[in-house]
């Protein structure tokens, strides 16, 4: 049991640990983060995962030389947008199996719900949920479970993939070995995550003050 509980916390922490994994794996650990990013983004079971934290972590080792940044982008791009496309899958392929009894709380109702929600807002509910922990997670679940076209699904993951990982991974690679980022990451990673919040609050707040307004700007 403590050994599950040390692995599990090993693997929590993985932007803690990136460096000694770098140092005793070489270039196999662009497979450890691909996997890592993988799950976080194409498995609805693995929300708790690092992703912000872990992409800014590669970028800060990534501008001391200990991973190659062109490698490294590329390696975190296919991962997440391949995470994204699996986790669609799953929610086209269970989502409507799911719905189809009488519990209470998965509901055909509920999923028509999604589906209008998706028709309306998925790109850019697609886009923005990549900067919130969680929620990305369940976007490409749910996009799928609510029949949204795949091919414009795959529009916004593309888009929303290279934003997250071209966004954190360079905060990292530009901002990461400054000392008193360094030394505050505990903070930092908030920080940004808190930022990167503020297109959907903005939203939000524009949907409760304007709501034809925001209906007709969010149709996209």
């Amino acid at each position: 049991m403590d050994f599950l509980t040390q692995l599990f916390d090993f693997i929590v922490h993985l932007d803690a640990h990136l460096q000694s994994i770098i140092t005793q794996y070489g270039t196999l650990s662009y497979l450890i983060l691909f996997a890592v990013l993988f799950a976080e983004t194409g498995l609805v079971v693995t929300p708790f995962l690092p992703g912000d934290s872990l992409l800014f972590a590669a970028g800060t080792l990534a501008a001391v030389g200990a991973l190659k940044l062109p490698i490294l982008l590329a390696v975190s791009y296919a991962a997440v947008i391949l995470g994204d496309t699996v986790n669609y899958a799953i929610g086209k392929y269970i989502g409507p199996r799911a719905f189809s009894g009488n519990s209470r709380f998965l509901k055909q109702s509920h999923l028509q719900k999604t589906q209008d929600f998706f028709e309306k807002h998925g790109g850019k509910a697609i886009i923005l949920a990549r900067f919130v922990p969680i929620v990305r997670t369940f976007a490409p679940f749910v996009a799928g479970v609510g029949t949204m076209n795949y091919s414009r699904f795959l529009a916004f993951n593309v888009i929303g993939g290279f934003a997250w990982v071209t966004a954190f991974t360079l905060l990292g690679y530009f901002f990461g070995n400054i000392p008193i980022v360094r030394d505050n990451l505990v903070l930092v990673i908030p920080a940004i995550i808190l930022l990167s919040l503020l297109p959907i609050g903005i939203e939000f707040i524009r949907g409760r003050s304007h709501p034809e307004t925001a209906e007709q700007g969010t149709s996209v």
